[in-house]
């Protein structure tokens, strides 16, 4: 890429038209940049994938913390990306802040559309100022969503090793898809175009610009360069214990796991395959799928959920055997007993929302739902573990309530301040994580009580005030 020396006035994209065979695109309009956006830009590609562009915009000003005028100038050179970067300080970590929090705003919604967007966003190529020129990758910050923190952008198809580190890139944002129950073949889209000359004065290279085509000129233009083979992304899912047809309503109840199911945590993907997007009330329900239809297939084997409730839908089992994955929900198997036990109240979850969003059952709202989410994984955990080795520390538990810090307001914190000095926090991720390290670190705690931590830790998460608290003890037996 090689920097335009005329000025340009960035005219935005308005409103795009969603296609079947991609993600599904947000319809508000991207907000207009003002006058203040004149700058010397480089070019040529920051509107090559407009669809993504569009998306997540959309998602980015549900909560624009960072006040950055819009998605595009994340992926310019850094002397134009500052004329809207916000209160981004390092221009170098603009893409990923822009991507970090709209995927946030996205799944807080449990919009898997507009997490899928973010993630892609991510992945796309920042302009630089030659052909065959690297971007500077982030480094001074790490992504809080640890879906957006596993991927970078593309690089220069010209730059050293650009083949085989896009490549990658594709199959890192495939797995990253699958997990939140994408279609992971929609990572083939991030890819770029075909290498330029290098010394190249125009820098244009193989690229294109075309600011008014909703799609994005390198799709409109068949410019697009795949980085990888279908195949190739299907293997990189499975591999990472994914499915390659997240995404597919006949396959939700597979829908990937984290890329990270292996190392004892607790998934807490709270998305679905496309089965029931198609609508805000569904959207905001879908809590990895158990199958188009409902929630818990019939098994064999010893069901470890202990949970029996059955507001709106029949708990999930949780079948454990001797498999090298041993714990199974509805097929989707799991090293880990946690992340087994989470998926299995997120599949009851989602079943119970569709029976209360399609009226089947009358007597149960959304709410409700949300509610057994929550009591299936509390329960899970208090039956769970003894008393956990934790080294040369003592009592690892945590407590919620007032705090000597706090004044009057709730908030968690260690109650072992000897061995686990930390103030409180208003939500429990800050105190469980900092517990978890220590354990690591300082405490010389076995491997084993480390997963434990961890496990209670991303159960947790998933709950509010006491259970939460409660959720963390019971996985380590305090």
């Amino acid at each position: 890429m090689k920097v335009e020396t005329s000025a340009a006035l960035l005219a935005l994209l308005g409103v795009a038209a969603a296609r079947p065979d991609a993600v599904k695109l947000f319809r508000k309009t991207r907000p207009a940049v003002g006058a203040s956006a004149k700058f010397r830009r480089e070019v040529p590609q920051e509107h090559s994938h407009n669809k993504f562009l569009t998306g997540v915009g959309e998602a980015l000003n549900l909560n624009n913390v960072d006040q950055v005028q819009d998605p595009v100038f994340a992926l310019l050179g850094n002397a134009a990306a500052a004329q809207g970067a916000g209160l981004v300080q390092d221009l170098d970590c603009l893409q990923q802040r822009v991507a970090d929090q709209a995927f946030t705003n996205a799944k807080a919604a449990n919009d898997v559309d507009g997490m899928a967007n973010a993630l892609i966003f991510r992945a796309l190529e920042r302009n630089t100022g030659s052909v065959g020129l690297a971007s500077a990758l982030c480094e001074s910050e790490t992504a809080k969503n640890p879906e957006i923190a596993a991927l970078q952008q593309h690089q220069d198809p010209a730059s050293d090793g650009a083949a085989a580190l896009n490549k990658q890139i594709t199959l890192d944002l495939a797995v990253q898809l699958a997990s939140v129950g994408a279609d992971p073949q929609l990572a083939l889209q991030s890819g770029t175009f075909a290498p330029g000359e290098i010394g190249d004065q125009t820098g244009a290279g193989n690229t294109c610009d075309t600011e008014d085509d909703a799609e994005g000129c390198i799709f409109s233009q068949n410019l697009l360069v795949e980085d990888a083979t279908a195949d190739e992304i299907d293997a990189a899912v499975a591999s990472a214990g994914g499915n390659a047809n997240a995404g597919n309503a006949n396959n939700a109840d597979d829908s990937a796991d984290d890329a990270c199911e292996d190392d004892g945590a607790a998934d807490n993907n709270n998305n679905a395959g496309a089965a029931n997007n198609g609508t805000a009330s569904n959207s905001n329900n879908n809590a990895n799928a158990g199958n188009a239809n409902g929630g818990a297939t019939s098994t064999a084997g010893v069901n470890v959920n202990a949970f029996t409730g059955s507001v709106g839908s029949a708990p999930v089992p949780v079948v454990s055997s001797t498999a090298d994955k041993p714990f199974s929900v509805n097929g989707a198997q799991f090293l880990n007993q946690g992340a087994a036990i989470q998926r299995a109240c997120d599949v009851q979850k989602n079943a119970c929302a569709n029976a209360a969003n399609s009226g089947a059952d009358a007597s149960i709202s959304v709410s409700d739902c949300d509610a057994q989410q929550q009591q299936c994984v509390a329960q899970n955990a208090k039956k769970r573990r003894a008393a956990a080795d934790t080294g040369d520390c003592g009592s690892p538990a945590i407590s919620f309530g007032q705090q000597q810090d706090r004044g009057d307001e709730d908030a968690f914190a260690p109650v072992n301040t000897a061995d686990f000095n930390h103030g409180s926090a208003l939500k429990p991720a800050v105190i469980t994580d900092f517990i978890c390290s220590q354990l690591a670190s300082k405490c010389g705690a076995a491997d084993a009580t480390v997963s434990q931590c961890e496990e209670g830790a991303q159960a947790a998460n998933s709950l509010q005030g006491q259970a939460a608290a409660d959720a963390f003890n019971a996985a380590l037996g305090v």
